[in-house]
C-alpha cells in the first residue's frame, strides 16, 4: 500500500521537482518505506512506497513493454492467473502491480477489466504521451485530480494536491450544506473547488494535461435476482468467502483483522482461522463506562472459540477530546462518520504489531444489512420510504438553505439506477455502493489506517463475494425482519457462538454522552468559525448546542457533532490552524 501522485504538464514541459518534492513530502504517511520517481517530457510521477508484496525488489515506478511506465496504490489478487496469460512476459519483479504495464501492452485502455483487488495507479505510455489514471471499482483506493492552464495533478489525497499550491483550499458552499445533510459527499466533485474525485471504477485518459477520455467498470453485477435455492447459494458462498480470505492474506509482513462482535467481522475471523496455522491477531474497540453497547465482551467470546489472540482497545471521551482534531486532521475529504474515533485508535494500536488488517466494510451493502432496506421493501402506505429522503440536520432549523439541493448527487444516482434491471431491493444496495460505501465508509477506512501507515483489505468487496451475494432472492437477504439472512445462517452453522440470529444494536460511538457535558461551552466557538456561519445561522447553532447539552435528545446531539466535525475540519483544511491541541485549543487557535 502506498501514496502515489503526479503532474502532467500542458504544455510538455518538464514537471517541476518542487511541485514533486511537495507530493511527495505530503504522502510520506501513506509510505515510510521508501520513495520513488518517474520523470520524462511532460509529466512526472511519484510514489511513497508501503512495502507489504515483494520486499526486496518491489519498489516503484515499474516497467512494461515499450517503455510504460506505472506507480500503483493496490493489492491485484489474481495475479498468478493473469501471469498466466503472459507465458513469454519478462516480469522484472514479483510485485503483482507489474501487471497492468502487461494488461495494457494487450488490452488498451481497457486494460483495467482483467483486475480482481483494490487499486488506484497511473500508467504513463510514451510513446503515445498517454496518461492512464484508474480506480478500483467499488472505491477502495482513492484517487483525486485537478486540471488548470498549467497542466493535470493527481495524488492518493486531496491535501496533497493543495500542497503543490496549484489549487487552493476553498470549500464548495453546496458540498458544506450536503456534508452536514448526509455525513459525507457525493459524485465526482469533492468539497474543495477545483479538485475531482477518480470515480469508483473509472479509467481517465490525460493527454497534455486535460482528461480527454473516461471509461468505467461496474462493481455489481448487473440483471435481476438469481433463482437459485438456499443450500446452492449456501454453498457458493461459503466457496466466495474463502476463496476471497485466502487471496486478501497474501503478505509478505505480519497480518491481523478488526473484530467487532458483528456478523461481517466474525464471519471473517471464521474463514481466517480455518486457513491459519497460527491464532489470528484480532483487535477490538470498547467504550468503558459509556451508556453504549459495548461489542468488546461478544468480541472477546468469539475470539476465543476460533483460538484467536485479541487485542481490545478502550476508546474514552478523554481520547475523544484530545484526539478528534489530529483524526480530522486525517480525513482530508471529509467523513463525519463517528466511527472515525475508534478506527483511528484501532489503526493506531494494531500498528506497533503489524501492516496489514483485514476489515468487514461491504457486509452491509452486499448481503442487505442496513434497516432502511427493509424500509425499502414495505409500501408507503405501510411505512416504506426513499433512502435518504431526509438529511441529518433536516428539523433542527440550522441550515440556512435546507432546500432538497442537496440531494441531488443521490437522485442522480437513483435516475440511472432506474433504467436498470434488479429489485427494489437491489437498487437500494447499488446506490450505496455508488456513494456512501467509497466516500463515506471507505475514506473513513483509508484515511484512519494510512494515517498509521497501515493497510485495510476488505474481502467481502471482491468480485467473488459479489457474485455469490449480490444476485441473491430477495429472501435469502431479508427474511423476518432481519438483513444478511444468508450470512447469518452460514455463520450460526459455522460458528454458533457468534449468535447470528440475534438482534444486535448497531455500532455505536457515544459521541453525543462524550459531548454533552460540554456542548453549551463548545457551541459558541463552533458558530464562530467562518464556514459553519456561511452555511448555518450562528445563533441557531449556539441554541442547538444548548437544547442538545440539556436534553441530550439523539437527532439534536447528532447534529451538533457533524457541526463539530465540520468546524475542526475547517480550521485545519481550510484556514490551516494546528492540530496537535485538544478541541478547544484548535476551535480557540488564533
Amino acid at each position: 500500500m502506498c501514496g502515489i501522485a503526479g503532474f502532467m504538464t500542458a504544455d510538455g514541459a518538464p514537471a517541476p521537482s518542487p511541485i514533486l518534492n511537495s507530493l511527495l513530502k505530503a504522502l510520506a504517511h501513506r509510505g515510510p518505506d521508501g520513495e520513488g520517481r518517474y520523470t520524462t517530457a511532460g509529466i512526472g510521477l511519484v510514489h511513497a512506497r508501503l512495502a507489504i508484496i515483494d520486499l526486496v525488489t518491489g519498489d516503484q515506478p515499474l516497467y512494461g513493454p515499450k517503455n510504460t511506465a506505472i506507480v500503483c496504490n493496490g493489492e491485484i489478487y489474481n495475479y498468478v492467473e493473469l501471469k498466466r496469460d503472459f507465458p513469454g512476459a519478462n516480469f522484472q519483479t514479483n510485485s503483482d502491480c507489474e501487471l497492468p504495464l502487461w494488461l495494457y501492452n494487450r488490452d488498451g485502455v481497457q486494460f483495467a477489466k482483467s483486475l480482481r483487488g483494490m487499486y488506484a495507479l497511473a500508467l504513463y505510455d510514451p510513446a503515445e504521451a498517454t496518461l492512464f489514471l484508474a480506480r478500483d471499482p467499488f472505491g477502495i483506493k482513492p484517487l483525486y485530480y485537478a486540471e488548470s492552464d498549467q497542466g493535470l495533478v493527481f495524488a492518493s489525497e486531496p491535501h496533497a494536491i493543495l500542497a503543490t499550491g496549484l489549487v487552493k483550499p476553498r470549500p464548495r458552499t453546496e458540498a458544506i450544506t450536503e456534508l452536514l445533510q448526509l455525513q459525507f459527499t457525493t459524485g465526482r466533485e469533492t468539497i474543495f473547488a477545483g479538485i475531482k474525485r477518480v470515480l469508483p471504477g473509472e479509467t481517465l485518459v490525460v493527454r497534455r494535461g486535460k482528461v480527454v477520455e473516461r471509461h468505467r467498470i461496474t462493481a455489481v453485477p448487473e440483471g435481476e435476482p438469481e433463482r437459485v435455492g438456499e443450500a446452492e447459494a449456501m454453498a457458493r458462498l461459503e466457496r466466495a468467502m474463502m476463496d476471497s480470505v485466502e487471496v486478501h492474506q497474501r503478505s509478505d509482513v505480519p497480518y491481523g483483522m478488526f473484530l467487532s462482535g458483528g456478523i461481517d467481522s466474525s464471519a471473517l475471523l471464521a474463514c481466517m482461522a480455518k486457513l491459519n496455522d497460527k491464532p489470528v491477531r484480532a483487535y477490538t474497540a470498547g467504550f468503558p463506562g459509556a451508556d453504549v453497547s459495548d461489542e468488546r465482551e461478544h468480541a472477546r467470546e468469539v475470539a476465543k472459540a476460533l483460538g484467536a489472540d485479541h487485542v481490545e482497545v478502550a476508546v474514552t471521551a478523554d481520547d475523544f477530546w484530545s484526539r478528534l482534531p489530529a483524526i480530522v486532521k486525517a480525513i482530508d475529504d471529509p467523513a463525519a462518520d463517528y466511527a472515525v474515533v475508534p478506527t483511528y485508535l484501532l489503526a493506531e494500536r494494531a500498528a506497533r504489531d503489524l501492516k496489514v488488517v483485514l476489515c468487514g466494510e461491504g457486509g452491509d451493502e452486499l448481503f442487505a444489512g442496513y434497516g432502511r432496506y427493509r424500509s425499502v421493501l414495505r409500501s408507503f402506505w405501510l411505512g416504506g420510504r426513499t433512502m435518504r429522503a431526509k438529511g441529518l440536520m433536516e428539523g433542527l432549523g440550522v441550515l440556512r438553505d435546507p432546500g432538497p439541493a442537496w440531494r441531488d448527487g443521490i437522485v442522480a444516482v437513483e435516475r440511472r439506477l432506474a433504467d436498470t434491471d434488479g429489485s427494489r431491493l437491489q437498487k437500494a444496495q447499488a446506490l450505496d455502493c455508488a456513494d456512501w460505501l467509497p466516500n463515506d465508509l471507505l475514506i473513513k477506512l483509508d484515511r484512519c489506517l494510512m494515517a498509521h501507515a497501515l493497510e485495510g483489505r476488505t474481502p467481502l468487496l471482491d468480485p467473488a463475494v459479489t457474485e455469490a451475494s449480490f444476485r441473491l432472492p430477495d429472501e435469502l437477504k431479508i427474511q423476518n425482519g432481519l438483513g444478511k439472512h444468508l450470512l447469518r445462517k452460514w455463520l450460526d452453522q459455522k460458528l454458533p457462538v457468534a449468535r447470528a440470529f440475534d438482534r444486535k444494536r448497531g455500532f455505536t460511538v457515544p459521541v453525543g454522552e462524550w459531548m454533552a457535558p460540554r456542548a453549551a461551552a463548545i457551541g459558541a466557538l463552533v458558530a464562530k468559525i467562518d464556514g459553519v456561519a456561511a452555511a448555518c445561522n450562528p445563533d441557531r447553532v449556539e441554541q442547538l448546542f444548548r437544547t442538545a447539552s440539556r436534553s441530550r435528545d439523539k437527532r439534536a446531539m447528532t447534529g451538533c457533532w457533524l457541526l463539530l466535525f465540520y468546524a475542526l475540519w475547517h480550521r485545519i483544511h481550510i484556514e490551516g490552524k494546528p492540530h496537535d491541541g485538544d478541541v478547544m485549543d484548535t476551535l480557540k487557535a488564533a
